[in-house]
């Protein structure tokens, strides 16, 4: 009789579909049996009992070791990657940014360089910041060569794109299979405000937030919509944040058109308020879209639960408050956006989601791992806890509480927006790929232990 490499034992299998009793087994990096009250030798027995087994947590949202606005994001590869396994995820989508005059190409060795000590697994969005006809016509070929996904801003001097180039894009990609993302926000209504605030004095961090109003989000939500309505293709929303763009994706969905978004959990418990915080603690919660008013996160817990959202990512974009945050004390314009998160996805998820009632343990499986594996490519491999799939598995204990504090966490940034938030239910151990990489708070994994996936079949869902 074969000998398994780990067995875990007396858990409760969730997948975006069941939950049931069960055991699994695993052999090199693969699930190898699932059943009841399994009886076969292993290296490792795991006691599970009283907990859930989840699929490894998919982040398709992040920016590990990104350059912005003169400084570069705390957290690289490792330290993210390290972070993320902590917090129960094992795979993330991290964005490559073209750099002026880089092809896609040259974009993406730059970001698989960075992410070579990555500790868990990793894909590469590329974000498209220099949209030629060159770079149009080699869109085909590196969706081909597994990296089928593309972000465009419709704001950001140097970032942004005009609509007709955006329509362009959205319809190469359709041809070959790829998905084009956007981050709507209109470039015009914030341009005036950031030059008018800083006209009249108006530098402190909670003018950040006024200067990027919900219905601005609202309005190139409903643009980037109708364009891909105009192509007839997919179009997939980052970082939905408040009800004018809610109210955009839901229409689109209830006509039958193939659009697609996600949330962030900063967008489900904190709030406009958080930039009253005195002392500039307001630059910590800096990040683009900003934090919305407190009416706005209840219709986006609905948007979860009724599916007109399918995906909670994070945006992690860590930057230090020293050093970082505080180059903007003198204009809110040049505090760095962003703020870290990808730790206390799952805990926060779960204890705001599953915890209130708002949603099912299996919408809470398909919000975290299953939706964003099919969207992005990597289902079955990865995103559910079937036999073939990735050996990735969450053992998370739905009982252990906890109050969210940076010396909890594991991110290399000197603050969590989360300080102070109390959650039940937390990952005590992550199993990526079938090794053990972070238990009861600690992290095992080794550098470079994660592996790039390459990603095909993109499913509208």
């Amino acid at each position: 009789m074969k000998t398994y490499d780990l067995l875990i034992k007396g858990g409760t299998i969730v997948t975006s579909g069941d939950v049931y009793d069960g055991d699994i087994a695993i052999i090199d990096g693969k699930i190898a049996l699932i059943g009841a009250s399994l009886d076969v030798p292993a290296t490792r027995v795991i006691d599970a009992s009283g907990k859930y087994l989840l699929p490894g947590g998919i982040d398709v949202h992040t920016h590990f070791d990104m350059p912005f606005g003169g400084t570069v994001t705390a957290d690289n590869f490792y330290t993210g990657g390290a972070a993320a396994a902590c917090g129960g995820t094992t795979t993330v989508v991290d964005f490559s940014i073209q750099g002026k005059g880089q092809t896609l190409t040259q974009t993406i060795d730059t970001w698989l360089a960075k992410a070579a000590d990555c500790p868990i697994d990793y894909g590469i969005h590329v974000a498209v910041t220099d949209m030629t006809e060159e770079i149009m016509a080699e869109m085909p070929k590196v969706i081909a060569n597994g990296f089928p996904s593309f972000k465009l801003f419709m704001t950001y001097d140097g970032l942004r794109v005009n609509d007709d180039v955006l329509m362009k894009a959205l319809l190469i990609a359709k041809e070959n299979g790829g998905l084009v993302s956007v981050h709507a926000e209109n470039y015009y209504v914030i341009d005036y405000y950031l030059k008018e605030f800083q006209k009249t004095g108006k530098i402190e961090p909670k003018y950040h937030a006024l200067s990027r109003p919900p219905l601005a989000e609202g309005e190139a939500t409903s643009r980037a919509i109708r364009l891909a309505k105009i192509v007839g293709a997919p179009l997939y929303i980052v970082h939905l944040s408040c009800e004018d763009s809610l109210k955009e994706v839901a229409r689109a969905r209830e006509e039958g058109f193939p659009i697609m978004a996600e949330t962030c959990p900063q967008y489900l418990v904190l709030s406009y308020d958080n930039y009253e915080e005195p002392d500039f603690n307001g630059a910590k919660y800096v990040m683009s879209p900003p934090l919305r008013p407190k009416e706005n996160q209840e219709p986006l817990w609905q948007g979860l639960k009724n599916q007109t959202l399918q995906v909670v990512a994070t945006d992690h974009c860590s930057f230090n408050f020293k050093g970082q945050k505080d180059l903007g004390r003198e204009f809110f314009g040049k505090i760095p956006n962003g703020a870290p998160g990808v730790e206390t996805r799952m805990a926060v998820l779960y204890s705001y989601g599953v915890g209130k009632d708002r949603f099912s343990l299996q919408r809470f499986v398909a919000l975290t791992a299953t939706n964003p594996a099919k969207i992005y490519g990597l289902y079955p491999q990865k995103g559910t806890i079937a036999v073939g799939s990735d050996a990735d598995v969450v053992v998370f204990d739905p009982q252990a509480k906890h109050v969210i504090t940076k010396s909890l966490l594991h991110e290399n940034v000197d603050y969590t927006a989360y300080e102070g938030i109390p959650v039940t239910g937390y990952p005590v151990m992550t199993v990526a790929r079938g090794q053990v990489i972070a238990e009861n708070g600690k992290f095992t994994g080794k550098a470079g232990a994660g592996k790039l996936v390459k990603r095909k079949n993109l499913q509208v869902i």
